[in-house]
């Protein structure tokens, strides 16, 4: 029995020493040489029933009051509460220090403490109140420590966070560091909207100029990552809706559902979930109305229940979401659904990081600040990248059939008529600005030998390489034309010289000796090639062509001599 009065004796003292020692703050000294670190464990941490306590109440009264240590990453649920702080920090001499906090999502935090002479000073900042009338205006609450002293000052932090989960990564950083900090804030942060404007402004225009209903709905869901974005970041408080604090709360409970529902939209326009099953097509406009719904019935009532509502149909949003871009890449046969699933994985991740952490699932961080931010970042550009090839497709088509007016059916080349008309412009260009162009002519010499040994369809396939041969060695101001049953022109409009004319000429002849695949073994292509430089007296269009045609004719007795320069 004596052991057991002992080992109780032992435990009320050691419990009573751990209270004694919880109620006392450790003390933080800042140092020079450290221009940020973290409010840790050393400082205490009690909720307050009633909310409504001031800070000489609270410093009154701290000694009976239960105080925990601190932890920063621990989320708190303080419905009608009140989070209370205190540390003592010390500052350096000469120098200005200040406490920020990591993310903007609370309601209100103040920061108190007694100067000197006994008065109190007391900091505020929040979504409550309009950035212009928190202490330090900025994105992130800030607060100004007090002035260096000879010892340390005692701190208390006041937190009200209403429907959800609230963490405090609060830091200390000198003048210097918090004017580095918002620097970068608004280099990365302007980079990064300035990207998502000019994205959604560029699908605007794309689903006007091509009617394009894909273009139309990415733009939608660009405005609501806008949205959401200005809204969390609290890019939209600082600089947008300074003096609406009322909208800023608002926003914060109806942006996200708007924006998610966006989302679900344009995949949805993007996969036409109805073309698999008419049940999933059902489903996916029911969840868009339900998270609607919901999403309005939490800025009419805004109750933790409507809140965790909204965070349970956004969380299944997100995988009908990835699961219809899945199913559409597996069973279609579009080859750019593929790249993006792959683009919406980051955003489809990133999204439910924060949404996991509302939830209380996951800790405050840095992933769950930002995840959707860096997610987006990924996936917009690769979207806007995929959605403009995929319209490039399916208008390939109507552009090759209004090209064919002007072009050669079989290889795409300009035709004849398109060529006298640019050389005619280019030899009047020539003529005002001093300057010369050149006209290739390219002959297939060995075309009707391959059509009466393979057949039509390998000679047609001859002239296809050759086309291919031509358009790689134009320049992006020059221009390749099919002027014969085997004959090319290559129009070389800049500023030229019969150096560069020759060298053209030479890479054409090399690739057409070198073997292709469209080609059976041991086929290549033999080519004559005449060039001239113009302007060359009264020579136009009609005659230069004739001339260069009359020299390729004239080659048939030189074999060896595949290339004739005919003025220079």
């Amino acid at each position: 029995m004596n052991f057991f009065r002992c080992l109780a004796l032992v435990l009320l003292v050691a419990w009573i020493g751990s209270t004694a020692s919880a109620q006392t703050p450790s003390p933080l000294r800042l140092e020079r040489s450290s221009d940020a670190s973290a409010l840790g464990p050393g400082a205490l941490a009690w909720i307050d029933d009633k909310a409504y306590r001031t800070a000489e109440e609270i410093a009154a009264g701290a000694s009976r009051l239960a105080w925990e240590p601190f932890q920063p990453q621990r989320q708190h649920r303080i419905d009608g509460k009140a989070l209370w702080l205190q540390f003592d920090a010390a500052t350096p001499p000469d120098s200005r220090w200040y406490l920020v906090l990591m993310h903007p999502s609370v309601d209100l935090i103040e920061l108190h403490y007694r100067r000197p002479d006994g008065r109190w000073v007391t900091q505020s900042a929040g979504q409550t109140l309009s950035t212009e009338d928190w202490s330090v205006p900025g994105r992130l609450p800030t607060f100004e420590l007090a002035p260096p002293s000879d010892g340390s000052t005692r701190y208390w932090v006041r937190v009200l966070r209403e429907r959800s989960e609230v963490s405090l990564p609060l830091h200390f950083y000198s003048q210097s560091a918090v004017l580095e900090l918002r620097a970068f804030e608004q280099f990365t942060l302007g980079g990064y909207f300035g990207v998502l404007v000019f994205l959604a402004a560029a699908s605007v225009v794309a689903a006007l100029v091509w009617r394009d209903r894909n273009f139309g709905a990415f733009a939608v869901y660009l405005a609501g990552i806008v949205a959401i974005q200005l809204v969390y970041l609290g890019v939209g408080a600082q600089h947008l809706w300074t003096d609406w604090p009322h909208w800023n709360a608002m926003a914060h409970l109806v942006v996200p559902g708007c924006a998610v529902a966006a989302c679900l939209w344009f995949v949805k326009v993007l996969t036409g979930p109805a073309r698999f099953s008419r049940l999933l097509d059902l489903a996916t406009w029911g969840l868009i109305a339900a998270l609607l719904g919901a999403t309005a019935l939490n800025g009419f009532i805004a109750t933790r229940g409507s809140a965790t509502l909204v965070a349970l149909l956004l969380g299944a949003t997100l995988p009908l979401a990835g699961g219809l871009l899945v199913l559409a890449w597996r069973r279609g046969r579009d080859p750019y659904l593929g790249l993006m699933v792959a683009a919406f994985v980051p955003t489809i991740v990133g999204a439910l990081l924060p949404i996991a952490y509302v939830l209380g699932l996951l800790p405050e961080g840095l992933l769950t600040r930002h995840g959707l931010t860096f997610g987006t970042a990924l996936q917009l550009p690769l979207t806007y990248y995929a959605l403009s090839r995929r319209a490039h497709r399916r208008r390939e088509p109507g552009l090759r059939a209004a090209q064919l007016t002007h072009t050669d059916t079989l290889t795409g080349l300009c035709d004849r008529d398109t060529l006298l008309r640019r050389l005619d412009e280019s030899l009047r260009r020539a003529i005002s600005q001093r300057h010369q162009c050149a006209v290739l002519a390219v002959r297939l010499t060995n075309h009707d030998a391959l059509d009466y040994e393979f057949g039509r369809a390998t000679a047609e396939r001859a002239l296809l390489v050759a086309a291919s041969i031509l358009r790689s060695a134009a320049s992006d101001i020059d221009l390749a034309a099919r002027i014969g049953e085997r004959d090319f022109a290559l129009l070389l409009e800049g500023p030229t010289t019969g150096e560069v004319a020759m060298s053209r000429a030479q890479q054409i002849v090399a690739q057409g000796l070198q073997h292709a695949s469209a080609l059976p073994p041991a086929t290549t292509l033999k080519f004559h090639v005449a060039v001239t430089l113009l302007p060359d007296h009264e020579l136009d269009s009609s005659r230069c062509l004739r001339w260069l045609e009359e020299a390729c004719n004239a080659m048939r007795a030189e074999p060896r001599r595949a290339i004739r320069p005919l003025n220079f």
